[in-house]
């Protein structure tokens, strides 16, 4: 199946390469591409995007907040947040708009169609560079629920193989080939994980892990 994708980043080089990077990558459909978020609200409004890489230093409406629009109009696209800065405040704002990735600026280009296309499949991906920022603030915050470092989620010890697979940013069809199970039981499974840490997607079932040591 093809994916559809939108690059939005201000800097016309910059978009180029993406978009020559990403022009003859199999999983990859029609490629549309925005230099700021009002222009990338109004072609996501307009055409069918399964995926976005979203650059966060765009003029006016910046990449976290055109995130939120575009989740506020279809929570199932896949963001990829791709940017330079590696500021906690930025990182944890861009999770919370509903990111499924976060990558540096700095990434090898192969590495990050690898990425992409794990997403599109359904995982969470933080670049190295960040991870110990999400797990560092997500410690030290005021708001953490230290009662639920000591719940009981009453997970299955296949539920546990993976979710520990989840965190390491194994997408559905990486998981069944580990484990050896078929797709639709992987996704049974992952939904029923998300019902027992009572979190709505996959990235923050893998933070929640994370951070509580669930896993």
């Amino acid at each position: 199946m093809k994916n559809n994708l939108l690059i939005v980043e201000d800097h016309e080089l910059t978009r180029f390469g993406l978009k020559t990077t990403f022009e003859d990558v199999e999983y990859v459909g029609t490629i549309y591409e925005a230099s700021t978020g009002e222009e990338a609200v109004e072609i996501f409004k307009n055409n069918t995007i399964n995926i976005i890489i979203m650059d966060l230093g765009l003029p006016k409406m910046n990449g976290i907040e055109t995130t939120n629009v575009i989740r506020n109009i279809n929570k199932d696209v896949k963001i990829i947040i791709l940017t330079s800065h590696n500021d906690e405040k930025e990182v944890l704002s861009s999770l919370k708009a509903g990111a499924n990735a976060y990558c540096s600026k700095e990434i090898n280009l192969q590495r990050l169609v690898q990425v992409v296309q794990s997403v599109s499949e359904g995982a969470a991906w933080f670049d190295p560079s960040i991870a110990h920022i999400v797990l560092q603030a997500t410690t030290n915050s005021k708001a953490q629920d230290l009662s639920s470092e000591y719940k009981n989620y009453d997970l299955t010890l296949r539920e546990a193989q993976i979710l520990k697979l989840m965190t390491e940013g194994c997408s559905n069809m990486e998981i069944a080939k580990k484990l050896v199970i078929s797709v639709n039981t992987t996704k049974a499974h992952v939904a029923s994980i998300l019902q027992k840490l009572e979190v709505d997607d996959r990235l923050n079932a893998v933070l929640k892990a994370i951070n509580n040591k669930i896993v």
